[in-house]
């Protein structure tokens, strides 16, 4: 249990395990402690670092807006603080926002990106999903405060009075429009994209998501020598809201993690004499 400052920002992260490093980034409103379920299988083998992002968990909130972008910078800081060089990152939602940021900005510190609930354009979103969004701020403060979501920040945030200001922040970076596809094309890292089947964001969006990744644009021939790098799980039964602490997602994850390449084999030319 440690903190790192970076960009001006104290950042807490936690360590478990040892091996190839990847770092977990939490659900907004949330923390790394999101992550609890799934941690002892993930940290079997590597070492995983989660970490609270700017106003959440045990990081305190700073005078600067929340932004992706910004998140990312931070991400990129904290891996250089630790001397890892590269790391594996895997974001769910508002975290996989600022993961993406991360490969997008920085991509000399990503090694491999695992992206889950998110999509690469905000009307990704089913409308329901956006409405929400447009509706956060302090306002809700009373409500959420009946919540989980308030119960375990109100245990570990250094200032429980910044929650209606979290509230605030999270809502103006939720109402911003973004369209990443442009510079979803150009990331370098191999990128795996996971969703619930009864997901927040699109199917039809995945699907175009995916396509930018290199993926679903053809058949992957017999041998699989025309396969794309990228990967992409949808995970049955669960929704947005509870597939970041599903036992599937690791069981998804860690292949595409652990595999010694994931580039096609040498096509075998085709089938019969």
């Amino acid at each position: 249990m440690s903190y790192a400052d970076v960009n001006g920002v104290s950042l807490y992260y936690e360590e478990h395990g040892s091996g190839r490093p990847l770092i977990l980034l939490h659900g907004g409103l949330g923390s790394g402690d999101m992550y609890r379920p799934i941690l002892p299988v993930l940290a079997a083998g590597r070492r995983v670092i989660t970490v609270d992002l700017q106003a959440h968990g045990r990081t305190a909130d700073v005078d600067r807006p929340l932004r992706y972008e910004t998140l990312g910078d931070d991400v990129a800081g904290l891996i250089h603080h630790l001397g890892l060089g590269q790391a594996d990152v895997m974001g769910y939602s508002f975290g996989a926002a600022a993961a993406l940021r991360t490969a997008i900005q920085h991509p000399d510190v990503v090694r491999r990106l695992v992206l889950v609930s998110i999509p690469c354009r905000r009307d990704g979103w089913y409308p329901e999903s956006l409405a929400g969004m447009d509706a956060m701020g302090s306002g809700l403060a009373g409500m959420l405060m009946q919540s989980p979501v308030y119960e375990t920040y109100a245990r570990v945030a250094p200032r429980v009075e910044d929650f209606p200001v979290l509230l605030d922040k999270t809502g103006e970076q939720l109402r911003l429009d973004y369209d990443w596809s442009a510079d979803v094309a150009a990331i370098s890292a191999p990128v795996m994209l996971v969703y619930a089947d009864a997901d927040a964001v699109r199917p039809a969006h995945i699907v175009e998501f995916y396509a930018l990744l290199g993926g679903g644009l053809r058949d992957a021939n017999w041998d699989g020598s025309l396969r794309p790098v990228a990967r992409l799980a949808i995970l049955p039964g669960y929704t947005h809201y509870d597939i970041f602490a599903s036992a599937d997602l690791p069981t998804a994850v860690i292949p595409f993690l652990d595999a010694a390449s994931l580039e096609p084999p040498a096509p075998l030319g085709p089938l019969g004499p």
